[in-house]
């Protein structure tokens, strides 16, 4: 299977972080637990005019989108199904950066997946159509980039909003309680800006990003070191972490580590 990014440039940097596309043949017919990241996504399938959507506890498809769809922010993992012949790409964006795309509050996306055409009307189409069109993995991204050069809108983001993403970002020591203050907004009204922007509330979105980061150190760190893991992301003890495994990734911290899939976010399920 081929795995390739590529970073967007100014401005449109500032609202996504990356562009990626999968490509096989040939594959295993696999299932894969995506985890929470807290961010949105645009997928696309290139292979087939169609993406299913899988339950997450039974793991059947109950039903499926149109071939280019919108992931939502979210809090819960949810199942995807890997075809044997795989030509994918997405759009990975930045923690509020998919709002600047859209005509509705991120807060109504939370842990929704949706076609794009309901949201972008016959324009979803046609960028997929367009890339289609194209077989260099360059010149679809080169694409995609112009496509949503000319959907970008002049930002709303909440100055506010602004503030809290990129102190969050800068330390993990810093209260929820304490950031608000500084905005001199209240609990509730920041809650709500956060949220119409980033489509998570700042506590929950905290959570979520501190659990990245456990899944980004064990990805460099062997031999692994839980109760170190544990104190360095801000957990009060390995109990808390387990906690949070079970809660968004549906396993134990061991577990993960047996069933990690290509990517930190990926759980690779038996059949």
């Amino acid at each position: 299977m081929i795995y390739k990014t590529y970073q967007p440039r100014s401005p449109l940097s500032q609202f996504v972080e990356f562009f990626w596309m999968r490509e096989g043949d040939n594959l295993s017919v696999v299932q894969t637990r995506l985890l929470p990241m807290g961010t949105m996504e645009l997928v696309i399938n290139l292979y087939e005019d169609r993406i299913p959507l899988t339950d997450r506890q039974s793991r059947l498809q109950r039903s499926s989108t149109s071939g280019i769809r919108l992931c939502g922010p979210h809090s819960k993992n949810f199942v995807i199904q890997d075809t044997r012949t795989i030509s994918m790409m997405g759009v990975h964006f930045r923690p509020g950066g998919g709002t600047v795309f859209l005509d509705l509050p991120a807060g109504e996306l939370h842990n929704e997946i949706v076609s794009l055409s309901e949201l972008w009307k016959t324009r979803a189409a046609e960028l997929r159509d367009c890339l289609i069109q194209e077989s260099a993995p360059e010149n679809r991204f080169r694409l995609l980039e112009q496509f949503l050069m000319q959907m970008l809108r002049s930002p709303n983001y909440h100055p506010a909003v602004n503030f809290a993403l990129q102190q969050f970002r800068q330390s993990a020591n810093l209260t929820i309680r304490a950031v608000t203050e500084q905005t001199g907004f209240s609990s509730r009204h920041f809650n709500q800006l956060f949220r119409d922007q980033v489509g998570v509330t700042p506590k929950l979105f905290c959570r979520i990003q501190r659990f990245q980061k456990v899944l980004e150190m064990l990805s460099v760190r062997t031999p692994v070191d839980w109760m170190d893991i544990a104190f360095t992301c801000g957990y009060f003890d390995q109990a808390h972490l387990i906690h949070d495994f079970r809660a968004f990734a549906d396993c134990t911290p061991t577990e993960y580590l047996t069933q990690r899939g290509f990517h930190p976010c990926h759980i690779a399920l038996p059949d």
